[in-house]
């Protein structure tokens, strides 16, 4: 449903050649009537 509304906004942002990897997951609901749930995988530098 919002899907191109977010790639829209996650162009303005990114270009294709070196956009970080994302995922997309559909459920029928998130907790609390959320509209987008955000996952990261992080490295801790020294």
């Amino acid at each position: 449903k919002s899907f191109d509304k977010i790639n829209k906004t996650y162009g303005k942002f990114f270009n294709k050649d070196t956009a970080p990897a994302r995922e997309t997951v559909e459920v029928s609901a998130l907790p609390l009537g959320a509209r987008v749930e955000i996952s990261v995988i992080a490295k801790k530098l020294n």
